[in-house]
């Protein structure tokens, strides 16, 4: 019996680093997108759950986990030294991250916390997108709250990276935060160079700025930024976030870019900007919206993000910018959901041969400057296009392969595909989404009929 206990013990163990080592991920040899060790694309869905360590013990921790598994996430985007008193109120377990708020002195009960949700995660196949600290920690925007200097943000990196090397980790930089001095510049530098020592090289960089922001205004260039990330933030209905998503995708040297903090479902419109409307909030359409304009304009992923999730909120707790929904019933709203169709797609129709394609559209009835954007496979085979608000366009089927044409309409509130028709011709033809008006997205597909393409999601 002792023998067996052992084996199992050894399997268990066996299935655990064998689902970290396979979240090994770089980047693409064109520079575009994410790849598993393999070579295969990884596609970045993110959700933000910035208090996840701080707030949830491991109980909740688990559900949370488990929840996102299902509705199709890929990246779980968390805060170590976290926003809402991180430095001063204890997390679940009642344990503070640091000594004396000295990052020289990690508390080692607080990341055995930290260990055990990494842990948890990678398990269930999600890579952990970890913020070292949040921003106010180390920026000059906020002098009274830093407690980094250079020398100990590159021992706290350093720290970092060889506690959870071995582990499925994205480093995210900034925290919402730019660089405003040169003392800001070196500070996370020393960071990005402590994480780079300590994990051997062997995970991804990327850097989360203060909204609306990019980061490749600050760390294009800088060789441990392996790809870029912009916060369209929370300013007003139809913002094109896709716009940062085509200034990156423009740069030398490529790099990958998304965008890691778009409008939150449940958050106020203009966050809490004098003037706004707290009744007026983000809903499922606008959190869809912001996905695909962002994801056809170039963006090699995508963050969901939800206003009572990624604090954490309940009710014994104190409302941050109007949240009003326990973050476990939260989890379930519409828009969390539709992201998986997002995912669904990106599969169905070969992700890492996308090429954003806006020549493609030869007229639209744009509504209120809301773009209709379009892809087109490298080799040709399909072409997608994006309608926000169910608006008629024209497009040249001969730029699609093939003798005959598939044309496909896919809606994005449900995952449902439905087949338009095929034909044989090669010319201009303007399409008619099925309905039109506010959250009536749609997205056509046009590919090669000869290639026998499944469905894609439910039809």
């Amino acid at each position: 019996m002792g023998k067996l206990l052992f084996y199992f013990k050894l399997v268990l163990v066996f299935l655990y680093f064998q689902s970290i080592f396979g979240q090994s991920l770089g980047i693409s040899e064109n520079g575009r997108y994410i790849e598993k060790a393999d070579g295969t694309p990884f596609f970045y869905l993110g959700d933000t759950a910035w208090e996840l360590f701080h707030r949830l013990d491991m109980k909740e921790a688990d559900h949370y986990l488990k929840n996102r598994v299902d509705k199709g996430f890929t990246v779980i985007q968390a805060v170590i030294l976290s926003e809402l008193e991180g430095l001063s109120v204890p997390n679940a377990n009642g344990d503070l991250p640091l000594l004396n708020k000295d990052p020289k002195r990690p508390n080692e009960a607080y990341f055995k916390h930290v260990d055990a949700i990494v842990m948890k995660a990678n398990s269930l196949g999600l890579v952990m997108g970890m913020l070292p600290t949040w921003g106010n920690y180390w920026s000059s925007l906020s002098e009274k709250d830093i407690i980094f200097t250079p020398e100990t943000a590159m021992q706290y990196g350093l720290f970092l990276g060889k506690r959870y090397k071995d582990s499925g980790v994205i480093w995210i930089l900034g925290g919402d935060r730019n660089i405003r001095t040169p003392k800001d510049r070196e500070i996370v530098e020393a960071m990005a160079k402590g994480l780079r020592q300590g994990c051997n090289n062997q995970q991804l960089i990327t850097f989360h700025p203060r909204g609306p922001g990019m980061s490749s205004d600050y760390f294009h260039d800088a060789e441990w930024l392996d790809f870029n990330m912009y916060q369209s933030s929370h300013g007003q209905h139809g913002h094109d976030n896709g716009l940062y998503a085509a200034h990156d995708y423009a740069l030398e040297p490529k790099k990958p870019t998304l965008d890691g903090e778009p409008r939150y479902e449940n958050i106020p419109v203009g966050f809490y900007f004098k003037g706004t409307d707290p009744k007026d909030r983000f809903d499922d359409y606008d959190v869809r919206q912001a996905a695909y304009w962002s994801v056809f304009a170039g963006a090699c992923g995508h963050t969901y993000g939800n206003n009572n999730i990624w604090q954490m909120y309940a009710p014994e707790r104190k409302s941050v910018i109007g949240a009003n929904i326990p973050w476990y019933n939260a989890m379930d709203v519409a828009g969390a959901y539709q992201m998986k169709h997002l995912r669904t797609l990106v599969e169905a129709r070969s992700f890492s041969k996308w090429i954003p394609k806006p020549e493609l559209i030869l007229n639209s009835m744009e509504v209120k400057g809301e773009p209709i954007r379009a892809v087109l496979a490298t080799d040709a085979s399909f072409a997608m296009v994006y309608s926000p608000s169910g608006m008629a366009f024209t497009i040249d089927k001969g730029k699609v392969s093939g003798a005959n044409k598939k044309a496909i309409w896919y809606d994005p509130r449900y995952g449902v595909s439905y087949h338009l028709g095929t034909s044989d011709t090669d010319g201009i033809q303007t399409y008619q989404p099925p309905s039109s008006g506010r959250g009536q997205d749609w997205i056509l597909i046009l590919e090669n009929t000869d290639l026998n393409l499944p469905m894609p999601g439910f039809n």
